[in-house]
């Protein structure tokens, strides 16, 4: 195993621990009961069929199509969201959460710097009887590795080569540079889910592409979750 996939079974775990503890937390806290029974079953059915997250190319594809049922929530500082978000993210802190009103069927993606704050906050959400709600399991950096500068192998299977092409193009739109024959051996070379269909539409997002993709990405990994 490299050790860019270590590090992310050891992210997933950590996601899980952090998703079980709020589940604990909320089973027995008046909080709890003022907003109805928790089906921790059905979280837990979420989170085993992954249908409790997106990846960042998903949620680019959403953004690029403008889909007015989505909303993108940061839960992360002033200071952190000041210095990059995601186009179209909303600062929302996690102890806010509870008081923000979203509309009705609306489609909420969280998102925090590593992944875990986001997820436990997607718990606070759903125990508030929000069921269209995901997170980026990769955090923030997901967005910065796999939208602004994702990379394909060197020697890639043909079938990947085509799919990177729609990743190449949704990364362009949103000022991104994506990376062709990054070494296999490189943890930067890393494999994406297909994104929605390409198009020439200009993007409004190319302006705040100035900042360095992967001075950016350290700073994060150096701040936590």
């Amino acid at each position: 195993m490299s050790s860019g996939d270590t590090n992310r079974v050891v992210r997933g775990l950590g996601i899980l621990a952090g998703v079980l503890g709020v589940v604990a937390a909320f089973a027995g806290s008046p909080f709890a009961a003022q907003h109805g029974h928790i089906d921790v079953d059905a979280l837990a059915r979420a989170v085993r069929h992954e249908d409790d997250h997106i990846t960042a190319i998903e949620l680019a594809g959403w953004i690029k199509d403008r889909r007015s049922d989505v909303r993108v929530i940061d839960i992360r500082s002033r200071d952190e969201y000041e210095s990059f978000h995601i186009p179209t993210a909303e600062r929302v802190p996690i102890d806010s959460l509870a008081a923000t009103p979203f509309r009705a069927g609306e489609t909420i993606v969280l998102y925090s710097e590593g992944g875990a704050h986001a997820a436990q906050a997607w718990v606070f959400l759903r125990a508030l009887g929000f069921d269209k709600v995901f997170f980026l399991r990769g955090g923030l950096y997901e967005w910065l590795e796999q939208v602004m500068s994702p990379a394909l192998q060197a020697n890639a299977p043909a079938k990947d080569s085509a799919a990177f092409t729609s990743i190449a193009a949704l990364s362009r739109y949103f000022g991104g540079v994506p990376r062709f024959g990054v070494p296999a051996s490189s943890d930067q070379a890393i494999s994406l889910p297909v994104a929605g269909s390409d198009s020439a539409a200009p993007s409004p997002f190319q302006p705040h592409a100035s900042n360095s993709t992967t001075s950016l990405v350290l700073k994060i990994r150096r701040r936590g979750c």
